[in-house]
């Protein structure tokens, strides 16, 4: 992947404006004060922050200097909004994504490493046509006439086998999710097949999580961390109409947490594998 397919511009404007706002914050500066030190108003400079409006280089170090930011913060900040002023990359399949998964999609691109835990399915990364289009294809958001480009648009968005830059991902899994038959069995068993061959990579992390665990800090909710090289990085968690995105330190930290103790209670890789060949197994016996 080239250095400019990683330009999305709504994506770095969100990355801008999380950054200026938890420095606002940090600082204890009013919104007021600062838009008035940049000539803006109250509600332009709360649009800047959303990252719903282009934010100008000179205008983020203003306020990133207003604000005391360290000098590494000021420069990382003010270089994602240098890289969001010159251009967008338009996504692939945006007609199919609502308009705050878009968002996701952007910040997917940009990500060196994900971790995901999930309940319900294998992560998007790691799944194969038939068993995505299997995944969507009984989805209320999602009409029927789009599941076979959705599905597309999610195989089209994996990064894990790139040859250049290849996503970091971790992923722990619920035991529930290898018995779920999306499907059927054909489809699960080149799910499973595609799973173990992937798990060779030296940047794929599959843990799964046995049910016999019983209760742990995962059971609230699926989420995501994406982290990035140039910016902090961002929770996602997904419901019905919309998604989260955190990006205060404190909460990224929390879920970073919460990954390693899922990762800590999780079966090993081999262990895992072996799970998983078992499936594979019990799926051959039954066709």
């Amino acid at each position: 992947m080239r250095d400019d397919e990683l330009s999305d511009a709504s994506a770095l404007r969100f990355l801008v404006g999380s950054a200026l706002k938890a420095a606002r914050t940090s600082a204890r500066v009013t919104q007021q004060a600062a838009a008035k030190h940049i000539g803006f108003t109250s509600g332009k400079l709360s649009y800047m922050e959303s990252g719903e409006t282009a934010q100008s280089a000179d205008h983020v170090a203003q306020l990133m200097r207003l604000y005391n930011a360290p000098a590494e913060d000021v420069e990382w900040v003010v270089s994602l909004a240098v890289r969001a002023d010159h251009g967008v990359l338009s996504t692939r399949n945006d007609d199919v994504w609502p308009d705050w998964f878009k968002l996701y999609v952007g910040l997917e691109k940009l990500a060196q490493r994900q971790f995901e835990y999930t309940n319900s399915f294998f992560p998007g990364q790691l799944q194969t046509l038939d068993y995505a289009t299997a995944v969507v294809g009984d989805s209320l958001h999602i009409p029927a006439k789009d599941v076979a480009q959705t599905a597309r648009a999610r195989i089209d968005r994996q990064r894990v086998a790139d040859d250049d830059k290849p996503l970091q991902i971790s992923a722990v899994v619920e035991e529930s999710v290898l018995d779920r038959p999306f499907g059927g069995p054909t489809v699960m068993i080149e799910q499973f097949e595609h799973v173990l061959e992937l798990m060779t990579l030296p940047n794929i992390d599959l843990r799964v999580i046995p049910t016999a665990v019983g209760n742990h800090d995962g059971l609230s909710n699926p989420f995501i961390l994406l982290n990035f090289t140039d910016a902090r990085g961002i929770a996602y968690i997904e419901y019905h109409t919309g998604a989260l995105y955190l990006q205060e330190r404190a909460d990224v930290d929390l879920y970073a947490l919460i990954a390693d103790r899922l990762t800590d209670r999780a079966l090993s890789a081999e262990d895992t594998a072996s799970a998983i060949q078992s499936r594979i197994m019990k799926m051959k016996n039954m066709e």
